[in-house]
């Protein structure tokens, strides 16, 4: 199992550093059907995961070569400071079902969205 998990964070570190996301849109799924995690567990090590490898060290390889405007970016971290805070908290009250429903529907509407722009 260790080697899958390890797998498994080499191939979305890859795919979020290109497309530059955070991983958990690729991540959370795969923790729930390859680990059969509940929606909150995934998500929550999807966080844990992802915190130090694409959040400094991907931003890094992106800033170095002038591609991240730090100013923005702090302010954005501000917002998702307490943005983030509220919504670990309110996701503790979210039936599982009800947080898988508003993840696929998130993707989905990220999805049409990227599809239907020119």
């Amino acid at each position: 199992m260790t080697w899958l998990v390890l797998t498994l964070g080499f191939i979305v570190g890859i795919i979020s550093g290109i497309i530059g996301i955070g991983g958990g849109i690729f991540l959370v799924p795969a923790l729930v059907w390859f680990f059969h995690m509940d929606q909150r567990k995934a998500q929550g090590t999807s966080l844990a995961a992802l915190l130090l490898p694409v959040g400094i060290l991907a931003f890094w390889a992106y800033y170095r070569e002038g591609n991240a405007d730090l100013r923005i970016g702090l302010l954005l971290a501000a917002g998702f400071t307490v943005g983030g805070l509220v919504g670990g908290w309110g996701a503790q009250y979210v039936p599982d079902v009800m947080l898988r429903r508003i993840f696929a529907i998130v993707l989905i509407g990220i999805g049409v969205k990227m599809l239907m722009q020119r």
